[in-house]
Parts: C-alpha cells; sequence; structure tokens
C-alpha cells in the first residue's frame, strides 16, 4: 500500500485508476501492508479519503495474516497483545482470548506509543514459557517528523531480555503471502506482486514463488537494486505505466 497506491497519505499517481481498472476487468487482487495498526475498515477509509476506493475484502494486513497463523496453529488459543486496534480486532474474530494470565502466545504488533509497561509484562510472560510472535520486522517506520522505531527494533530489544527469538509472519517471510493467495483463491504462477521494497515485497513474492514488480515511488532507488542478491522480474517508474497492461 505505502509507496505503491499512496506516500505519506497522498495519492501517488494513477494509483487510482489501476485500482479502478483492476475491478472494472474483475481481475482479483489484494493490496497489502505491513502496519498491524488499522484495521481493514479503517485503511478503506483512508484509501478513499486519498481517492482510491475499494472493497474491505481487498486489504490484507499482517494482523490479519498473524490471526490467521495463530488460528491454524492453534485455534481458540490466548493471547497477550503489545499493539492497536488492527491486531486486537483480528485476534478477537479467531476467537482469541486476550489476557496477561499464562497466555499461549505473546503477540507484538505495530503502535505509535509503546508502553514500557507492556513491553515488561510482554517480556515476563515470553520468559515463562508463552511463545513469541511478532506481525512483521520492520525496524522503523515512517512518520511526518522522521522514522519512529517500529515492531522489529521493539522485537529485538524483547528478544535480547528473554532470549527468546520471534517467529515474524508479515512480509517478506512468503507465508503472508500465501495466506493471499489462499484468500484470493490464486495461484502463484499467475500472479504478481506489485511492491516498492526490494527487502520485504520483491524477496516475499520471489520467495512465495510469484511474478515481482518494483516500483520507484517508494523508499527503493534505481541504483541501489544491484545491491541486493535477487532482482525483481521487472522495474517501473510507477504503478501508472501498469495500467494499460491489465
Amino acid at each position: 500500500m505505502d509507496g505503491v497506491l499512496v506516500h505519506e497519505g497522498r495519492l501517488i499517481p494513477g494509483a487510482d485508476a489501476f485500482i479502478s481498472r483492476l475491478r472494472d476487468c474483475g481481475r482479483p487482487f489484494l493490496v497489502l501492508t505491513n502496519n498491524s495498526i488499522f484495521t481493514p475498515r479503517d485503511l478503506q477509509f483512508r484509501l478513499r479519503s486519498s481517492g482510491i476506493d475499494l472493497p474491505v475484502e481487498s486489504i490484507w494486513t499482517s494482523a490479519l495474516a498473524t490471526a490467521t497463523f495463530l488460528d491454524d496453529q492453534r485455534p481458540q488459543g490466548s493471547a497477550y497483545v503489545v499493539g492497536e486496534a488492527g491486531l486486537t480486532t483480528a485476534l478477537h474474530e479467531i476467537g482469541y482470548v486476550l489476557t496477561d494470565n499464562a497466555p499461549d502466545y505473546v503477540v507484538l504488533g505495530e503502535t505509535r506509543t509503546y508502553s514500557f509497561e507492556a513491553v515488561t509484562t510482554a517480556i515476563r510472560l515470553i520468559r515463562d514459557g508463552a511463545r513469541f510472535v511478532a506481525t512483521n520486522p520492520d525496524a522503523v517506520g515512517p512518520s511526518s517528523d522522521g522514522v519512529l522505531p517500529a515492531t522489529g527494533a521493539v522485537a529485538a530489544l524483547m528478544s535480547r531480555a528473554t532470549g527468546v527469538s520471534p517467529y515474524f509472519v508479515g512480509k517478506p517471510n512468503p507465508l503472508m503471502m500465501r495466506a493471499a493467495l489462499n484468500r484470493l483463491q490464486a495461484h502463484s504462477e499467475t500472479t504478481a506482486m506489485v511492491g516498492d521494497r526490494m527487502d520485504t515485497d520483491i524477496v516475499a513474492g520471489l520467495e512465495a514463488g510469484m511474478r515481482t514488480i518494483l516500483v520507484l515511488t517508494g523508499i527503493m532507488q534505481a541504483e541501489e537494486i544491484d545491491r541486493f542478491p535477487y532482482r525483481p522480474n521487472r522495474v517501473v517508474p510507477s504503478i501508472a505505466d501498469l495500467i494499460d497492461e491489465i
């Protein structure tokens, strides 16, 4: 989503036409984000405010992917959550109990206001045996004032304190991509991943067996691509350059 359709809340030119073309053609698609703060309905509203109209069912977040993973691993379980409504709502909807009393999991997600008290509780629960899962490994996130510490950075703190590494569900874990493919009832061989980051979007698409397309409207610059040991199938300046190919 960020860097492909919008950039800091502003529409990337052509993104609205790209989504409209997908919908007009009946082409199945999902808009992905590693951000677990917001519910799909929240994100639908934010995108609509930017000029992009899409159904809530077309939004797939790391929070939803995490909930799907937990429901598969330990149905009707319990978790202590450090995160926002996007994550807690997703866990409630799969029937999870949110508790600090001997939970099955500690689940770490994104929040703009990490509480030292909540992180301390999470560390103690992990040391007492709770399994450690995190929505995504992003170390920093954007804001209007500059970068903010994100899930990956706080997970590193908690790992150092517990000696336990989390299982990251979101990109670049291909698990998030395969769950998205299942949601679309699609096959990787006939699906493309469009993203703006080599280290999350492109490698996740590659490892899930999809074709990959890098756009240069986000965090990655063209001269940085060769630093990576893998390459996207295509590089285009913007998602607008793909409209006529749908």
